[in-house]
């Protein structure tokens, strides 16, 4: 009988209640030969799926172990077998075997799994309406010019390097919910500039286009020359000045002469709050928050990468007591198992 195919977060989390038999793909990241503190050689590698990762621990007696040995960065596989949670080292696999992957499945595993894909589809499309959205036609204007010239690019990105939405696609995912959140505060701050925020939101971390950004054909996050010289806020700030003149055209520019704030606030304040987001200049920003839409922006974007280290940490840290989890970093403790939802009857 055929094993289930299930993503590494779907076996982790089915992993903590024993056992589990399946089968996964994913991309090799890394592989490194060891040795035990007897001498004897195995081989750790490092899998890579859309969500999440895994090691590979491949002992010399191991009837994969030369096929393994032999593995390089970048090859697609399936891991066929018994997937346990380790207390010390985490999700590990116990009885398998392995086999290179077809063109198709491959295919199929750089799309993501079909509920990522359907949620990312979602949140892109949330992100393209709410910016349409947009009364002022210069945040309007600027916005849309992003996603005609970048939208392929934010698709692959991460919102991070590991903390929080951590994954292709999550950059997406982290600003579609940001903007889910600016647009139930406007309603009850109603002194905040909407069209500002959700442009604020869109170009926050648009620098991680650099930073973070994945290739169309792996998982593995590379390093970018721009982004170590720069930093995210930096290109995001350079971004929207490009963007901005790119947009100057001599009918755009006698079309909003007369409009009210001026174009040049516009710009100025959408600048502030990209350089501003980190909220403090020992986390990064070369200012503080300077108003409204500015300190509305940080919050927003900290409670959205809190909350996902949260969900994350249920599935990935180590129990260490009843209902409790052991720290996830930056998180400032221990996780404890939230309260259940009130169901009643």
């Amino acid at each position: 009988m055929t094993s289930e195919l299930l993503s590494i977060s779907e076996i982790r989390r089915r992993a903590q209640d024993g056992f589990v038999a399946a089968r996964v793909h994913a991309q090799v990241e890394s592989t490194s030969a060891k040795a035990t503190r007897e001498g004897k050689p195995y081989c750790e590698i490092c899998l890579a799926d859309a969500c999440d990762r895994m090691t590979l621990r491949v002992w010399d007696n191991h009837p994969d172990f030369k096929t393994c040995r032999a593995l390089q960065e970048g090859d697609f596989i399936e891991v066929d077998g018994e997937f346990t949670q380790h207390q010390q080292f985490g999700l590990e696999a116990k009885t398998w075997k392995s086999r290179t992957l077809t063109s198709d499945e491959t295919a199929g595993l750089l799309a993501g799994p079909p509920e990522l894909r359907t949620k990312q589809a979602t949140d892109y499309l949330f992100i393209d309406q709410t910016v349409a959205a947009i009364f002022d036609p210069r945040l309007r204007g600027i916005c849309q010019l992003f996603l005609k010239d970048f939208g392929d690019r934010f698709r692959r990105t991460a919102a991070a390097r590991n903390y929080h939405h951590a994954r292709r696609g999550g950059l997406v995912e982290h600003t579609a919910q940001m903007m889910r959140v600016a647009l139930g505060l406007c309603p009850i701050y109603p002194q905040l500039n909407r069209d500002l925020l959700v442009s604020g939101i869109l170009f926050h971390d648009s620098g991680k286009l650099w930073e973070n950004h994945l290739p169309e054909d792996g998982f593995t996050m590379g390093y970018d020359e721009r982004g170590e010289l720069m930093g995210h806020i930096s290109i995001g700030l350079e971004l929207v000045n490009s963007l901005w003149r790119k947009m100057q055209t001599e009918e755009n520019t006698r079309a909003w002469e007369n409009l009210v704030p001026p174009s040049e606030d516009c710009r100025l304040h959408l600048l502030h709050l990209i350089a501003s987001h980190h909220g403090e200049m020992q986390l990064g920003s070369p200012v503080y928050p300077k108003t409204p839409e500015a300190m509305a922006l940080h919050y927003i974007d900290n409670m959205d990468a809190r909350l996902e280290m949260f969900a994350a940490g249920y599935l990935t840290a180590k129990p260490i007591a009843e209902r409790i989890f052991d720290r996830v970093r930056p998180l400032p403790g221990n996780l404890v198992k939230p309260l259940e939802k009130f169901v009643s009857g």
